[in-house]
């Protein structure tokens, strides 16, 4: 071989030396596990969930938000269905875990869970499975329905069926947050304190229909990924490093 040659081909092997010592790290894996408020919908419809908005609020590359949250699904029919085992399949670093809408359906429904028993066992699984695989979990209470009272308040425990009060899921989600010692973002509370601000009239515009007082537009689910985006690096300070900068 010409010496001038074997010169571009040592600094051929060089370069690749150097590129693959210098390489890129694969980019952090959040998994997203809940219901129809957090899922993806296609651009042709106009219901959104707030998980289709919080990877755009991470650094480009270097998150990659998986968002397995599916509509009507309760941690029950998560698990049956096997969504949940595919979710660990696809090897993440965080899981985010938000449920209680469906679960707080009546019982005649094959979704519903109580609150004080097989919701809290089901989260456990979550929770220990996870860890299991290397995976972070953290709980995300359910926000509230934007059902009002006359004075203007969210009205709690008195929803009939099938939309019934999501508190006792919200507060035993915190529960088990506190036994398992797992982070919690509380959008129940932050939500309510939200829309009870903005008045039945003003958040009447999340809705991605008149009169639904439980699903979103783009609109509210921005509000919600907001809400949540804001407590995300405070409860889990590791990923404050791959936020955009404000």
């Amino acid at each position: 071989m010409k010496p001038f040659l074997q010169s571009a081909l040592a600094v051929a092997l060089l370069f690749a030396t150097v590129s693959l010592t210098h390489a890129a790290p694969p980019p952090l894996r959040i998994v997203l596990i809940g219901d129809s408020t957090v899922c993806d919908y296609p651009v042709t419809q106009p219901n959104r969930g707030w998980g289709q908005f919080i990877e755009e609020e991470f650094k480009v590359g270097e998150v990659k938000v998986i968002n397995l949250a599916a509509s009507g699904r309760s941690t029950k029919t998560f698990i049956t269905e096997g969504r949940w085992q595919k979710a660990l399949e696809k090897k993440p670093d965080y899981v985010l875990i938000q449920f209680g809408h469906n679960d707080s359906h009546g019982p005649a429904r094959p979704e519903s869970t109580t609150a004080a028993t097989d919701y809290k066992a089901n989260l456990r699984r979550f929770i220990d499975e996870a860890r299991a695989i290397g995976a972070t979990p953290i709980l995300i209470t359910p926000m509230v329905r934007r059902s009002f009272d006359g004075a203007g308040k969210i009205r709690e425990g008195t929803l009939p069926p099938p939309n019934s009060d999501l508190q006792p899921y919200a507060d035993a989600m915190k529960e088990v947050g506190s036994e398992k010692k797992v982070a919690v973002i509380d959008l129940h509370q932050a939500s309510k304190e939200l829309v009870e601000k903005l008045g039945p009239i003003e958040s009447e515009k999340f809705a991605n229909k008149k009169g639904d007082p439980t699903h979103f537009n783009e609109k509210g689910a921005r509000a919600m990924a907001g809400l949540v985006m804001k407590e995300l690096p405070v409860v889990e300070p590791k990923l404050k490093a791959y936020l955009k900068a404000p």
